[in-house]
């Protein structure tokens, strides 16, 4: 019999954020998964709140949040522990020496991997962009010899129309040696960057750039593909200090670095506190008593194993990951605890023709409604179990790609239910 008093499953941003939360509260945790999850495919930033229901730009995060509809899970965290979740989130990065920048009541502009600046709150200092452009007179564009999905070209056009043509602008690329007949991605790079002799040749060859031959050198901004380091802000601080200048990344096409950094930072602090990380672990029911969930049953090559815990915290990505599925139309189902989900009903408000418009989208809000507590409520606002709690993408009531809140309504989310 394996009891603890929480257990996690989902071990996304929300599962790690639930599980670290509950550990520092001096709770056993147990935290199941089932895959990567998903940090490695996202930049790895906190996206509190991009752009309102109507798609107008969001200047005041935090403020914003009071004007969206109750259903919202942020009406349902509130901006009490959506501050106390961003404190704890900045002290974990912080102590683990990738210190995160920004503020809830405004945005930080982000360059992505084409040039154009997404809104963001928080951001590691390595890809806080609009905190280093103002006072830059020259952009430097830094290409890779033979990295996949980067094209300096697009991203110095782009940079062009966000930041003004009052800036001069240069394009160079670094050769790192890794092509061997083929196409290298952003973590090929990183890893090389992690060496001396990558960091080394990186740096020297930046330090060539014409730009840097003449004037004042921090007058330069380098911006350059995610690739400084899997290791934390260590690679990132090294680079600017010997190029005497700002560097800032971009976002990038999967697979993220700067989420591997992170989730690596969040799975060994987990692991610092005792958390039972349990990997390759499939959960395919609960059991239950009346309105209390009593364990969790894994499916092992073998046999089942069965996680008994006094709280539950459910965070298997929703529809996006499979945790909520829907074999028939009209019929979503949640796959463990049998939760009732929220949709969108009429297959007309089911999608728009363009996947990104101006509209959200209504398959994107499928998911599960909570009381103030997050924990699970049918139809009627009844609560279903007393001791489950839901996060990140499984809630309803949001379309996070939409809003640009994705990250951020996993954390605030995730903090929130350890604390209950």
């Amino acid at each position: 019999m394996i009891r603890s008093d929480v257990v996690v499953i989902g071990g996304g941003f929300a599962g790690l954020v639930a599980a670290l939360a509950s550990a520092k509260r001096g709770k056993s945790v147990t935290l199941l998964t089932y895959g990567e999850g998903t940090l490695t495919l996202n930049s790895g930033v906190i996206d509190v709140l991009g752009f309102d229901e109507h798609h107008a730009p969001v200047e005041n995060p935090l403020a914003a949040i009071e004007n969206l509809p109750a259903s919202h899970p942020y009406r349902k965290i509130g901006t009490k522990a959506l501050e106390e979740a961003v404190d704890f989130f900045t002290g974990v990065a912080r102590k683990n020496h990738i210190p995160y920048h920004g503020s809830l009541d405004r945005q930080m502009m982000v360059p992505t991997a084409v040039g154009t600046l997404k809104p963001t709150c928080l951001a590691p200092h390595s890809l806080s962009g609009s905190e280093v452009f103002p006072g830059k007179k020259k952009i430097v564009v830094v290409g890779i010899k033979g990295l996949k999905d980067f094209y300096g070209d697009i991203m110095m056009e782009n940079l062009k129309k966000s930041l003004g043509e009052d800036k001069s602008y240069e394009i160079i690329e670094v050769n790192t040696g890794l092509t061997g007949g083929r196409d290298i991605t952003t973590q090929d790079v990183a890893r090389w960057m992690d060496t001396d002799e990558g960091t080394s040749s990186f740096s020297k060859q930046l330090g060539k750039a014409q730009s840097l031959q003449s004037g004042n050198t921090t007058d330069v901004l380098f911006v350059v593909p995610q690739v400084l380091g899997t290791k934390g802000h260590a690679c990132y601080q090294t680079i600017s200090s010997r190029v005497g200048t700002d560097v800032v990344e971009t976002t990038c096409l999967p697979p993220s670095v700067n989420g591997m950094r992170l989730q690596t930072l969040l799975i060994d602090s987990l692991r610092e506190l005792g958390v039972d990380i349990v990997e390759n672990t499939k959960v395919v029911r609960a059991e239950k008593n009346g309105a209390v969930a009593t364990a969790v049953i894994a499916q092992t090559a073998s046999n089942e194993k069965h996680y008994y815990a006094k709280k539950f915290i459910l965070a298997t990505g929703g529809f996006y990951s499979g945790g909520i599925t829907m074999r028939d139309f009209e019929q979503p189902k949640e796959v463990i605890f049998d939760l009732p989900v929220y949709f969108v009903k009429g297959e007309e408000n089911w999608s728009n023709k363009e996947l990104f418009s101006d509209q959200p989208q209504g398959f994107a809000k499928t998911g599960i409604l909570t009381d103030e507590s997050l924990r699970p409520v049918d139809g009627n606002g009844k609560r279903v179990f007393d001791n489950v709690y839901v996060v990140g993408r499984n809630l309803g009531g949001y379309d996070f790609c939409f809003e640009h809140s994705g990250n951020g309504v996993a954390l605030a989310s995730a903090y929130k239910a350890a604390m209950m």
